[in-house]
């Protein structure tokens, strides 16, 4: 037999961390590295943090799962403070970004078609969007990698330019039930959108009765410095996914809706078996009790500032290998010269320094939120060595 037991879908590096202390990752023979990957924006509190460990300890120990048959006290209260936090006025809670995301193009369509309009059902999304590896996630993209071996692709998606909002109106038509987007693309390379263009589509939604739907996996849940990144665009949307952090490293996503939005949303027309169990709301719980405060989002927005700002002077030592610093919070990405996979690489496996490599040549830097001064000079210290030692592959 040639295939390994684990399916080969992901191209799987040498280190195999065991255990996890706070913003580091040890390896089973020992080796200890600096995680500013988070687990791609996951372990928001690190790997070692009291408040949630205690809370799945005490939930196991418990009730782990229940049927949806039934009521749950712990969803219904994760839910409210959901709502109480956010736009929302309910919530469905998910395994994952990509279910939260399918939730969430299933409440756009049933907007419209649950009062009869079954003409409505097209979502416009934008190019180098992740929304996730299902096959509606994947046709929302207009990556080519991720369609490939999956033809054909699903139905009802067309793909603007990101950032240019008349390349979104010239889409608009009959079939258009509403807008697909990430306020700051991750896998994109840490694009934040304008001010102009978020706001612009939301003008839109409002004056053709579309849907303005929010994929926030990567930048919600307290990542940029507000509990949500929409928050920062002075808009509110009608649907938004959320993912990721929300678990803290269970998982855990939700798609949350205004009540008109999700008027399609009825007995029978969508479902879970394990959305929502009691463990994954414990978690879920245990991290905004953390997060969705003033304080901790504070601490977050001065880290990120000290961060960038650290950064961006540090990329002038090395102008042959970066361009510039963009993103928002602690999700900032360093968009490279070169290709950013090779130095990402040389980072791990020389400098024991854990980034995510990311579209447009741009490293993401995504430490946990809770990450010190003592964090962020050791980031530092390995960043400068492994500059300072790196040669592109194509200059060899």
């Amino acid at each position: 037999m040639s295939i390994t037991p684990l399916m080969p879908v992901y191209p799987r590096c040498g280190v195999r961390p065991v255990r996890g202390e706070h913003c580091h990752l040890i390896d089973e023979d020992g080796t200890r590295y600096l995680d500013f990957a988070s687990g791609i924006a996951v372990n928001l509190l690190g790997h070692s943090h009291e408040g949630l460990i205690s809370a799945i300890q005490q939930q196991a120990a418990t009730l782990m799962h229940v049927s949806n048959l039934y009521g749950s006290p712990q969803g219904e209260k994760l839910a409210q403070t959901l709502v109480d936090k956010t736009f929302a006025d309910t919530v469905f809670f998910t395994n994952s970004g990509a279910e939260a995301v399918e939730c969430a193009i299933k409440t756009a369509r049933a907007y419209h078609q649950h009062q009869g309009d079954t003409t409505r059902f097209e979502l416009i999304t934008f190019a180098n969007a992740f929304h996730g590896r299902t096959m509606a996630t994947i046709s929302a993209s207009n990556q080519e990698k991720m369609h490939h071996g999956f033809s054909p692709l699903l139905a009802g998606f067309k793909y603007a330019e990101f950032d240019n909002l008349e390349s979104a109106k010239e889409l608009m038509g009959p079939h258009t039930a509403g807008f697909l987007v990430e306020p700051i693309q991750g896998e994109g390379g840490i694009r934040p959108a304008s001010d102009e263009f978020m706001k612009g589509l939301r003008q839109l939604a409002d004056e053709n009765d579309l849907m303005l739907v929010l994929d926030e996996v990567q930048c919600g849940v307290a990542r940029t410095g507000t509990l949500y990144a929409y928050e920062q665009y002075g808009i509110e949307p009608d649907i938004l996914a959320t993912a990721k952090g929300i678990g803290g490293g269970f998982p855990l996503g939700a798609c949350l809706a205004t009540e008109k939005a999700a008027r399609g949303m009825v007995i029978g027309t969508h479902g879970s078996t394990y959305g929502g169990n009691p463990l994954a709301m414990a978690a879920g719980t245990a991290v905004l009790e953390t997060v969705a405060n003033d304080e901790f989002l504070s601490s977050v927005r001065d880290r990120g500032e000290r961060l960038r700002s650290r950064l961006e002077q540090f990329i002038g030592n090395y102008p042959e290998l970066f361009e510039l610093v963009r993103g928002r919070g602690l999700m900032l990405g360093l968009k490279m010269k070169v290709e950013s996979r090779p130095f990402y690489a040389h980072l791990r496996d020389n400098h024991q320094l854990l980034t995510v490599a990311a579209g447009d040549n741009t490293l993401r830097v995504l430490p946990p939120l809770v990450v010190g001064d003592a964090e962020i000079d050791e980031f530092f210290e390995k960043l400068s060595a492994g500059a300072a030692s790196y040669a592109p592959p194509d200059a060899t």
